[in-house]
C-alpha cells in the first residue's frame, strides 16, 4: 500500500491580474445577485405625500423588505416569515388600483372591532395611545374622518363608491369589524391621510412588504409626484443634481422606520 500526496492548488501571485473575461464574469455575477435582491427580496420606494409625516417625510427613499410578510412557502423554511401585526407600516397596492403603491400603518387586523372618537382610535373597546398619530383640532375637525364610522360616507366626498356600499355591511353597533384576510390601515398624519376610512380594507394579497430604513431623503414639494411630464421630470432631475448636497436630509440617512 502506498501513500498518496495531495497537492494544494496553486495560488495566484499578488502581481497576477484578472483577465478581461474574469473581470466581466465577476461584474455579471454582482449584477445578477443585485437584480435578484431588488426583484425578490428588497424594493426601493419613494414617499410622495405627507400622509405618514412624523414617521416618513415627503422625499424619503426607503428600502422595502418583500420577504418577511410574504406568504409562507415550503421551499424556503429558513425565511423568517410572520403575520402582519397591528402597528406594522406596510407598502401595498391600493384596493381597486393595482398599479398604485401606498404606505400606511396597520391599525386593525382580522377580527378587530374599532372606531374613532374625535380622532382617537378605540380598538376592541380600548383607546389607543398613538404618539406619532396626528390628532384633529377644533379648527380642522371633520366628522366623517374623526368619528369614523358613526357618520355616513355620503358626507365625505373622497369616499369611493364601492366603499360607500360595502362599509355599512361591516358595522356592528358603533364599531367597524375587520373581516378575515383584510386589514384596516391609516396614515400617521390622520387629518390629511386618505386611507382605509375612504377606500376600505387592504387585502392580504395586496401587501408588498414593510419599509426597513430610509437610505436617502431629499427635500421636495408635496405636489412633485403629480408632475409627470417629461419637462417636469427633467427639471426636477437637474434640480436634484444641483442641490444634492444642500437639500439632502443627511440626518435621515439610515433612519429606521418604525
Amino acid at each position: 500500500m502506498t501513500d498518496e500526496t495531495l497537492e494544494a492548488p496553486a495560488l495566484k501571485s499578488p502581481h497576477e491580474h484578472e483577465t478581461p473575461l474574469e473581470a466581466f464574469a465577476s461584474i455579471c455575477g454582482v449584477l445578477v445577485i443585485g437584480l435578484f435582491a431588488l426583484t425578490f427580496i428588497f424594493q426601493n420606494f419613494e414617499i410622495p405625500s405627507s400622509s405618514m409625516e412624523k414617521t416618513l417625510l415627503i422625499g424619503d427613499h426607503v428600502l422595502v423588505d418583500r420577504i418577511t410578510l410574504a406568504p409562507k412557502t415550503s421551499w424556503a423554511p429558513f425565511i423568517p416569515y410572520r403575520n402582519v401585526k397591528r402597528g406594522d407600516i406596510i407598502v401595498f397596492f391600493k384596493p381597486g388600483e393595482p398599479d398604485l403603491y401606498l404606505v400606511k400603518r396597520v391599525v386593525g387586523t382580522p377580527g378587530d372591532h374599532l372606531h374613532l372618537r374625535n380622532g382617537i382610535v378605540y380598538l376592541n373597546g380600548q383607546p389607543q395611545n398613538e404618539p406619532l398619530a396626528d390628532k384633529p383640532t377644533d379648527a380642522n375637525y371633520f366628522p366623517y374622518r374623526d368619528d369614523f364610522p358613526a357618520i355616513a360616507p355620503s358626507d365625505a366626498s373622497d369616499v369611493t363608491a364601492s366603499w360607500s356600499v360595502e362599509l355599512p355591511t361591516h358595522i356592528e353597533g358603533e364599531n367597524l369589524v375587520v373581516p378575515p384576510g383584510r386589514y384596516f390601515a391609516m396614515g400617521d398624519n390622520r387629518t390629511v391621510s386618505l386611507d382605509s376610512r375612504y377606500w376600505g380594507f387592504v387585502p392580504r394579497e395586496n401587501i408588498v412588504g414593510r419599509p426597513l430604513f430610509v437610505y436617502w431623503s431629499f427635500i421636495q414639494s408635496g405636489d412633485q409626484y403629480e408632475k409627470t411630464s417629461l419637462a417636469d421630470r427633467a427639471s426636477f432631475l437637474v434640480h436634484t443634481i444641483i442641490h444634492f448636497f444642500d437639500q439632502t436630509r443627511w440626518k435621515r440617512t439610515m433612519h429606521l422606520v418604525k
